[in-house]
């Protein structure tokens, strides 16, 4: 799970949408990452209840919430969907502005993104993940580790920039900085 396909070629969006549906791809820059193996119970667990509480928040504002399997297409320009080379597929998302959610996933940079990290997307979540989210304007980026129980925070600086993670223990609550108001229980996030 997670590991690139080696070929040579590049893809886009137009590509993806013609593979199987059997299997889970992510594009980052062209190169197709694969991630059909099932993820971890504890990952579902620590997704399902990290979505339960962001859901409950928002039941009442325009925001929305969701989660993987969901297509967030990362367009380099205006370049038309069929051209986008960059199609992942976090965990958690949190989009504010509804424009950018379609029928085929969300068109641009979710305000908030959650990946709950396994040892076979470690590299990814941690290194090209986070310049890609930078790189498009993510302006939350959680990478939460589900067996150590804890969560790196990035935000995004007045520069563009994530500057170096707050790093939090699975202990009492932590404030999602886009969503104000909303606190996680980190304690039931990692029960």
């Amino acid at each position: 799970m997670g590991f690139p396909l080696k070929k040579s070629e590049t893809y886009a969006y137009g590509d993806y949408l013609r593979w199987s549906e059997d299997e889970r791809w992510e594009l980052i820059d062209g190169e197709a990452y694969n991630m059909s193996a099932a993820p971890s119970t504890r990952h579902q667990l620590v997704s399902g209840e990290l979505y339960r509480q962001i859901a409950n928040f928002l039941s009442d504002k325009s925001c929305k919430v969701l989660s993987a399997p969901f297509d967030v297409r990362l367009p380099n320009h205006n370049e038309a969907d069929e051209e986008i080379e960059t199609v992942v597929q976090p965990d958690i998302s949190v989009i504010c502005d509804l424009k950018k959610i379609d029928d085929r996933g969300c068109r641009g940079a979710p305000d908030f993104i959650a990946e709950i990290t396994s040892p076979f997307t470690a590299s990814k979540d941690n290194i090209r993940k986070v310049a890609l989210y930078e790189k498009h304007g993510v302006k939350e980026y959680w990478i939460i580790h589900p067996f150590d129980n804890i969560v790196y925070v990035r935000l995004l600086n007045e520069n563009g920039r994530y500057g170096s993670p707050a790093i939090y223990e699975a202990l009492g609550q932590l404030e999602v900085a886009t969503l104000p108001g909303l606190n996680i229980d980190l304690e039931l996030l990692f029960r």
